[in-house]
């Protein structure tokens, strides 16, 4: 079988490194109870009323097994004094989680330390799709942290609005 991407598919992703998105950062734990987490550029708000995001995942990802409904999830807005959390958290699995960056919170769930705002909520539905899934979640809490420029992910680097 031929693994040269279609030109297509280059386009696709040349398309998608040019797109800024935001980067937030998901936490959870894992069924044996260990903290889980990685960076997400795909956060969207999906309602107000009432609250639910969703975002996208892989299902290869350390965190996806604790991706079932009913489980608990944070979500974390970063900014560029926060950037080593979304690189650390996109690091190998088994370092994401040593350090003092993060607290316990409700239910145990990791919080990060210094983002520009956390949200807490419950995994409503699990939908996959090809080797991804979009995860909605329905928030119950939140707090808003130290406020920042947003955290831009775009041509493959971190960015603050300002310097695009």
């Amino acid at each position: 079988m031929d693994d040269t991407p279609s030109p297509q598919t280059e386009a696709f992703k040349q398309a998608f490194r040019r797109h800024a998105a935001g980067v937030a950062a998901v936490t959870s734990l894992a069924p044996d109870g260990r903290p889980v987490g990685f960076t997400a550029t795909s956060l969207a708000s999906l309602a107000a009323v009432p609250p639910l995001v969703t975002f996208n995942m892989a299902q290869v990802s350390s965190a996806w097994p604790a991706m079932t409904v009913g489980n608990k999830v944070a979500i974390h807005t970063l900014g560029p004094r926060t950037q080593h959390l979304a690189q650390k958290l996109a690091a190998d699995n088994s370092v994401r989680f040593d350090g003092e960056h993060w607290v316990p919170g409700p239910y145990d769930v990791p919080i990060l330390e210094g983002v520009t705002s956390w949200m807490l909520g419950s995994v409503l539905e699990v939908h996959p799709v090809a080797n991804n899934a979009v995860v909605v979640v329905q928030i119950e809490i939140g707090e808003l942290g130290p406020e920042d420029e947003a955290l831009l992910y775009h041509e493959r680097a971190y960015q603050r609005p300002s310097a695009l």
